[in-house]
């Protein structure tokens, strides 16, 4: 007699008694849809994340079931894997008598790039242009692709410089899954002299000589940070083993695209360039950590990882893959390395810092898509390539996402002394009708400068006399076109919307000023002094550099501001 016939055996003594343990109770066939789709992936707790994807790419939805049935198979309690779920904004958790969405989602970004090029007319009108029980459409902060605004993903095939038609087009045709581009596999790097580096250093190579190559370069992290990459590699070593290493491949910040034009064109100078990092540090394990805004780059370095494990350049494995979910606070290392461990994306308290305590609580060299790229062609063409380069007093190379209001958006390697003027020369100049009036220097957090500030090189160290600084150099132009009120108030929804949530600063005061920017006159001290007390007292950059926008324009555009009736005159 099976067990849930039998009454009352789970207490004794008179009553009814329970006939199944307390608790949701796992279906045996939703059990075993989840074991036919993690096979015979090791059931360990930092793949939470991963399993997650492989029932949400299957059935469009995470079902109650299949959560359930998860929690049975890796013996985890069900609170803690229904709170990952919903702290990642592409996973759609069930309750029971939840509807699930419709087979076919659309998400339109709403960063300011695409805001600017009509995305809010777009998706207005897919909504009412599509069959709701058919189709979704979602709101999505920034894909990566600022330079073909306005953009939305389709499934998982993204549509540039979209439009309804196109949209209709593509559903008629099924096309929902990702396009991959045209890119240098291993065989042609190879053929040009790939790898060679790599293997010299691993047969006799020693370690600090690289170091002091990487130093002599001048390269400094390129996700926004600057901290001289050489020095990183020093930290990380001082510390005993196994140490790891992770590849911050999250490029949310909005208007960067950088990491992708870099991965759909020549993936392995990434990818050398990261495992002679690993060689230099000693790295047990290399932890890619990319964006699931990125499916082409995912599917790209999958076929390229497992061509180098075939060739057999690296050991099955060597190399963990990790698919992001939609959570821009993942850029910041310490929440990356929660995420990689499977849990929620939430900033650490520093110190310790990660070169000491990160993946696994084990020491952890965190570098940069594009840095990573650069210790490739400093290794085989020598720190010249950076440090023989010098425009106003600065010296290296910078890849600058731009986009806005010019001509030629894209990624555009410049000298690091090159100023706005150059960046928009090089992009081809404004759009015309267009005339300059304001810039983003290094995304949402860096704020806003007058087209006034037209000289300044932007590089790191040349930004913060003016409360700015280059960040991950995405570079967005504004003209007499652009209301700056408005493009405040889209940054500051941005980060209300992206905050963890995990520090009160961060949490209420985003969504504090954005309900006082949304007013229509300003309350400038409140908003000053909602500033200080988020800059002072939030756990980690997004909450602290969250103000930039509102600040950078009540200090350099107040005349602009008064005359709109947005404050006071004063």
């Amino acid at each position: 007699m099976a067990l849930d016939d039998r009454k009352g055996v789970w207490k004794s003594g008179r009553g009814k008694g329970r006939r199944t343990p307390k608790g949701r109770q796992f279906d045996d066939q939703a059990l075993a849809e989840v074991q036919a789709l993690l096979g015979d992936r090791p059931r360990r707790r930092d793949l939470l994340i991963e399993f997650l994807h492989l029932i949400q790419d299957a059935h469009g939805h995470l079902s109650a079931a299949h959560l359930r049935a998860l929690c049975e198979e890796m013996k985890l309690p069900m609170a803690e894997v229904w709170e990952v779920a919903t702290f990642y904004a592409h996973f759609d958790p069930l309750r029971e008598d939840d509807t699930p969405p419709p087979a076919l989602t659309i998400r339109v970004c709403d960063s300011l790039s695409c805001e600017l090029a009509g995305a809010e007319a777009l998706r207005t009108a897919l909504e009412e242009g599509l069959d709701p029980g058919e189709v979704r459409v979602l709101r999505a902060p920034c894909m990566g692709r600022c330079d073909t605004a306005p953009v939305l993903e389709l499934g998982h095939s993204h549509i540039d410089h979209a439009d309804v038609d196109k949209v209709q087009a593509a559903i008629a045709a099924g096309d929902t899954h990702a396009h991959i581009p045209g890119y240098q596999a291993l065989a042609a790097y190879r053929e040009g002299g790939g790898y060679n580096a790599l293997a010299e250093l691993r047969t006799s190579g020693d370690w600090e000589e690289v170091q002091e190559k990487i130093l002599a370069s001048g390269l400094r992290g390129l996700g926004g940070a600057g901290f001289p990459s050489g020095k990183k590699w020093g930290f990380v070593r001082g510390n005993p083993g196994p140490r790891y290493l992770a590849v911050n491949g999250d490029e949310g910040e909005p208007g960067t695209l950088k990491d992708r034009y870099y991965l759909e064109r020549e993936p392995h100078v990434f990818l050398e360039g990261m495992l002679i990092a690993a060689w230099a540090v000693e790295a047990e394990t290399c932890f890619i950590y990319m964006r699931d805004e990125y499916p082409a780059v995912l599917e790209i370095l999958r076929r390229e990882i497992a061509a180098l494990e075939a060739a057999g350049i690296v050991r099955p494995g060597y190399i963990d893959l990790r698919r992001g979910a939609g959570a821009y606070i993942c850029g910041e290392e310490s929440a990356m390395i929660e995420s990689i461990e499977g849990k929620r994306g939430l900033p650490r308290h520093r110190p310790p810092y990660v070169a000491q305590v990160g993946v696994f609580d084990r020491p952890t060299l965190v570098h940069n898509v594009e840095t990573l790229h650069w210790v490739a062609r400093v290794c085989r063409e020598g720190p010249e390539i950076l440090s023989g380069v010098e425009l106003n007093g600065r010296k290296g190379l910078r890849s600058y996402s731009v986009s806005g209001r010019v001509k030629r958006p894209g990624v555009h390697l410049l000298p690091a002394g090159s100023t706005i003027t150059d960046i928009i020369e090089a992009a081809g100049g404004m759009l015309d009708g267009h005339s300059f009036k304001a810039y983003q220097p290094g995304g949402p957090s860096s704020g806003l400068l007058p087209a006034s500030m037209d000289d300044i090189p932007l590089d790191f160290d040349t930004l913060q006399p003016h409360g700015s600084f280059i960040g991950s150099a995405a570079v967005v132009v504004f003209s007499d076109h652009d209301n700056l009120r408005n493009v405040a108030t889209n940054l500051l929804g941005f980060f209300a919307d992206e905050s963890c949530g995990q520090c009160t600063p961060c949490r209420v005061g985003t969504e504090k000023m954005l309900t006082l920017l949304e007013r229509s006159t300003w309350d400038v001290d409140t908003l000053e002094r909602l500033s200080q007390v988020m800059m002072d007292a939030s756990i980690c950059g997004l909450g602290q550099a969250a103000p930039n926008p509102v600040l950078g324009l009540l200090r350099d555009f107040r005349t602009e501001l008064a005359a709109q009736n947005v404050i006071f005159k004063g």
